[in-house]
């Protein structure tokens, strides 16, 4: 569909990545609207983790559509897959975790990569992954360019939903990533196909190997994890992308990670995502099972320790008991203290209400003491009043 070519940006002094579509495709408006709609769909994402679009157009000379990226120094995965092989497991979950942040911006952006695959992820030098290639990314808002029953993405890290020709949503890049997870921590996919038709007839008919069994060095918890993400019904897989980067930290922890589809354990029996967690019961988010027996390894089961429960409270306060004959005399004290109090507070007011009654009284009288004390009052608030607009006059300047 395109090619990307490494290019200097002579204004701002800077390399970039400049992509271009096939020249045999510029002529097909269907092309033509899906590369425009990678760069509209990709420049709203602004993220550390996913690739930034800086412009995009159309060479009149060249009679070519471009898109001009952020250069990624560094290695893909598929190249780093390629060259070294399986990752190591804390560098494996570190790329994941950051392409899990990428996914959740864009989801809740509104737009669906598509097509998450190891030549899509983007390690820099700085170690940080970036996600790329939004070329058939489609904005959840706006109509699919597509006909109805039409696939796009690579075939072997396709959800099965899309393998069907059903619409990709969210959950989808969240199965693809899955398989991400799968090929760097084993080396292999979890189903190899040559053709769509026996992708999706191996989907329902086997699960894939666990994770820890291809990879000892693989928590069974961090197998479970990526089995979730694998899991063949899309409402068996964690909500969202954030859920999926929390049940692989806890996993790469040994700690068991939280159902978090939208269905119970007891529903799923039988899928891909549930078959490494059946004969384990329903452990709860911070309790840590013994790792299963496999073929391919020695381990052997042990009973988790239980709880120390603590003591249960009663539910209500207990009774207090009567007042007894020595209680009684106790309490008279009291009661004169609650006497007293009440008649000095009634003197109060009384005393109150006296000073408010010769206020009136006086506020009332029109005698010259009266009108001449009112005067002074005044003259004195008026002189107050200019010496402190004065001060603020002077201090505030």
């Amino acid at each position: 569909m395109s090619t990307v070519q490494l290019a200097f940006d002579q204004r701002l002094e800077r390399y970039v990545a400049i992509k271009l579509l096939a020249e045999h495709l510029a002529d097909d408006p269907t092309f033509v609207s899906r590369f425009r709609r990678e760069a509209l769909s990709a420049a709203r994402l602004v993220h550390p983790n996913i690739v930034q679009v800086f412009d995009f157009g159309f060479d009149e000379h060249a009679r070519q559509h471009f898109i001009v990226m952020e250069h990624v120094p560094g290695h893909s995965c598929a190249e780093l897959l390629r060259d070294h092989g399986p990752m190591a497991v804390d560098q494996a979950v570190d790329v994941i975790i950051q392409a899990c942040r990428g996914l959740d911006y864009a989801h809740r952006n509104g737009v669906v990569h598509r097509d998450v695959k190891p030549g899509n992820l983007l390690v820099s030098d700085s170690d940080v992954v970036k996600l790329a290639d939004f070329g058939i990314a489609r904005a959840t808002d706006q109509s699919s360019i597509t006909q109805v029953g039409s696939v796009l993405g690579t075939a072997a890290y396709l959800a099965p939903e899309q393998a069907r020709g059903e619409e990709a949503g969210p959950r989808a890049d969240l199965y693809s990533l899955g398989v991400v997870a799968y090929q760097l921590l084993t080396g292999r996919l979890p189903y190899e196909a040559s053709s769509l038709s026996e992708l999706a007839l191996k989907q329902q008919r086997e699960p894939p190997a666990s994770v820890d069994e291809l990879n000892q060095r693989v928590p069974p918890e961090l197998a479970d994890a990526v089995s979730m993400a694998l899991a063949l019904d899309q409402d068996d897989r964690p909500e969202n992308a954030m859920l999926l980067a929390e049940a692989i930290t806890r996993g790469a922890r040994g700690v068991e990670p939280a159902r978090t589809g939208a269905r119970s354990a007891g529903s799923m029996e039988g899928t891909a995502a549930t078959r490494v967690l059946s004969g384990r019961g329903m452990p709860t988010a911070e309790t840590r099972v013994a790792p299963r027996t496999s073929s391919t390894n020695s381990r052997t089961n042990a009973a988790p320790r239980p709880r120390q429960l603590e003591p249960r409270r009663p539910a209500y306060p207990p009774r207090i008991p009567a007042y007894g004959p020595d209680e009684g005399r106790r309490a008279a004290p009291k009661r004169s203290r609650a006497a007293r109090r009440f008649f000095a507070l009634l003197a109060v007011v009384v005393l109150f209400v006296a000073a408010v009654a010769v206020a009136i009284t006086i506020a009332a009288s029109t005698s010259n003491n009266v009108v001449h004390f009112r005067r002074v009052v005044a003259h004195d608030t008026s002189d107050a009043v200019n010496q402190l607009q004065k001060i603020i006059n002077q201090y505030t300047k």
